[in-house]
């Protein structure tokens, strides 16, 4: 795809957003980087209900990092459910807040604010009434129902700390993260449903419990009522322990610091990495990304097809939506599940307006052809987003033509759990785009890229993608591990919090993501470390040594390659193979999969022993040419070897 795609007339028109062109944006940036104290505390005045409004911006910075951290709105004191929930009560009571469709088609709730305000408020007193008080962390373990939600918000409401685990996780996955997260109490469902198949996510707590320890309570949603191992001591039903309560509760108004939620990422080493995001900024940050990018309208019907175990979730399902007044989608299945017309046979019967979803479902849909699509009326479409991974232009294209018909906008947009909202991306009223770039910065974020070295480039560039100062949605620590929040992300470069990302920055100066630069694979929008792959493969008694890279997929994004130096010799590589796959799935998740196995002599290292993973890279990229210098290697013959090496597709 070349040249600039003009934004098309039809979403011009009727919006109230702040910005609706590209002169509109060029002024607002650089207020945002020039004002940033006078721009966000507007924006959060006029976005979000506090108890009492701050009169600080920022506190602290980059350049003030180790010594300590930042602060957004100190001063001011809030909840971040009065502005998702309560404050719709006066105005759009009976407009539906979320809309949700089951695993199998037509399977249909519409929850209004009026309903959801009184569900939060019964959770809420039924979460203290079993003791969970302000600073306490909460465990959220469950598919997407709309309980799912009403649990973060009630959590929220009462000033709890919740932490919601991908329902795909497996059980040793949510034993580490109910141990660093020190819960008291889970909250999970019975079992999940997708694509047909049932999720046991009681029987998978039960067994995270009995890895963890710790768990005094067990609060389980009815989904399925198929039958499930009871422990009386700890289980309790959701639909016993709110029946009595009051649809009323008073939110606890705390500081905007206050923590609302954990999220967890894998990072360079085994261990994930709880993202700890604020109240007062997570909640401005995401509803004015939601309202600006997306040129959100009060009768638009917002369907993000994410899932709430992610940040995509959290901020583009739950909080961002919410706190905008809108109507928010959630989705239980899979876009293939019964056919490929899953994702437009919604659109038509539930007229969705904007549509979120990622690249690697664009490419498996595409794949399938562009006759499911043509079948199903997609007028209502006005803006389409990816997120979760760069997107190729070829699928951005297929998205552009077949789907909105060239009709919509297209918001590529750039972010991370780690920046709590959108970043980088079109306005979809103002921004000409081009397939495959995410474009410009939005207001308050100031990109910049270095070289290896940390030098600052300027102009058109490529390198690794820094953010120069803070916003009020990043994440202020690594919960229990400050330490390593600062040396993640404020190591590399000097004062710069350093994404993870390199980038390319064209003629335009638009922003073009290439992908992770460090130790991190992201596969159909899913981070995964490779020390975490790596650890687990040595685990089996025949793989003396492992080296994990991700690789350039047509489906995924990303696939993930594992070289493998054997402690023996292998009768069977096939099964194998299949047994480390399983290893890998039990131990992480139903998404960790190894999709390309190759033996090796020996891994390539320095002659200190560190594993040069650029070599393992570039072959798997099909690259080997560009591995740069090798001489530093204690065997550099052993690179031929790695290039030559048979490996085997999964």
């Amino acid at each position: 795809m070349s040249g600039h795609i003009p934004v098309p007339e039809r979403v011009k028109f009727d919006s109230e957003n702040l910005i609706q062109s590209m002169d509109d944006w060029q002024r607002i940036h650089a207020h945002s980087i020039a004002e940033p104290d006078d721009f966000w505390l507007n924006i959060t005045r006029k976005s979000i209900v506090w108890d009492i409004e701050p009169s600080i911006g920022l506190e602290g910075g980059f350049d003030t990092i180790e010594q300590e951290s930042f602060k957004w709105f100190s001063d001011g004191r809030l909840n971040a459910t009065v502005s998702c929930v309560d404050q719709h009560l006066k105005n759009r009571p009976d407009k539906v807040a979320i809309l949700w469709e089951g695993d199998e088609p037509g399977v249909v709730r519409r929850i209004t604010y009026r309903q959801l305000h009184a569900q939060v408020c019964r959770f809420s007193n039924a979460l203290q009434s079993r003791g969970v008080t302000s600073g306490d962390r909460v465990i959220i373990y469950m598919g997407m129902v709309p309980e799912a939600a009403i649990a973060m918000l009630a959590c929220a409401r009462i000033g709890a700390i919740h932490s919601v685990v991908f329902g795909g996780f497996s059980a040793e996955s949510v034993a580490d993260r109910i141990i660093d997260s020190g819960s008291k109490v889970v909250i999970t469902m019975d079992e999940g449903k997708r694509a047909g198949r049932t999720i046991p996510l009681k029987k998978t707590t039960d067994e995270a419990i009995a890895i963890a320890g710790g768990i005094d309570t067990v609060i389980v949603y009815q989904h399925t009522a198929n039958p499930v191992e009871w422990n009386d001591e700890r289980d309790l039903w959701w639909h016993e322990i709110i029946e009595n309560e009051s649809g009323e509760h008073e939110a606890v108004i705390v500081e905007a610091e206050h923590p609302l939620f954990i999220l967890y990422t894998s990072g360079s080493t085994g261990k994930p990495k709880g993202q700890v995001h604020s109240h007062g900024g997570y909640i401005t940050y995401t509803a004015f990304t939601h309202r600006t990018v997306f040129d959100l309208r009060e009768d638009d019907v917002f369907a993000c097809v994410a899932d709430v175990g992610w940040i995509t979730g959290h901020s583009y399902i739950v909080y961002g939506p919410l706190a905008n007044g809108a109507t928010t989608f959630m989705f239980e299945s899979t876009p293939l599940y019964p056919d490929a017309g899953r994702y437009w046979d919604m659109v038509e019967r539930h007229g969705f307006t904007i549509f979120y979803t990622a690249p690697t479902a664009i490419r498996a849909l595409a794949a399938k052809g562009d006759d499911y699509v043509h079948k199903y009326d997609r007028s209502s479409l006005r803006v389409l987003g990816t997120v979760g991974e760069p997107i190729n232009p070829e699928a951005w294209e297929w998205y552009h033509r077949v789907v909105g018909e060239e009709k919509c906008t297209i918001v590529d947009t750039w972010w991370q759990t780690e920046t709590g909202g959108i970043c980088i991306s079109p306005i979809a009223p103002a921004t000409p785009v081009i397939g495959g770039s995410a474009t410009l910065p939005l207001p308050g974020i100031q990109p910049e890229l270095y070289n290896a070295e940390g030098e600052l480039l300027k102009g058109k560039a490529e390198g690794l993608l820094c953010l120069s100062q803070s916003w009020p949605g990043q994440t202020r620590t690594i919960y229990g591990d400050h330490d390593r929040y600062l040396q993640t992300y404020f190591s590399t470069i000097k004062n710069r919090y350093f994404t993870g990302d390199g980038c390319r920055r064209d003629e335009h100066g638009y922003y073009w993501i290439t992908g992770r630069v460090d130790d991190v694979i992201n596969v159909s929008g899913h981070r995964m470390g490779t020390a975490e792959f790596e650890a687990i493969l040595v685990e089996s008694e025949m793989i003396a040594e492992a080296g994990v890279v991700g690789f350039p997929h047509d489906i995924k994004g990303q696939g993930v390659r594992a070289f493998l130096v054997l402690a023996k010799e292998v009768s069977d590589e096939e099964s194998l193979y299949l047994s480390l796959n399983q290893l890998c799935r039990n131990r992480i998740g139903a998404h960790a999969k190894i999709d390309r196995f190759c033996i090796i002599p020996a891994l390539p290292k320095t002659r200190s022993g560190k594993v040069m993973r650029r070599i393992l890279r570039k072959v798997a990229e099909g690259e080997p040419e560009k591995m740069g210098d090798i001489s530093t290697l204690a065997d550099p013959d052993v690179v031929e070897a790695i290039i030559d090496s048979n490996c085997h597709y999964v």
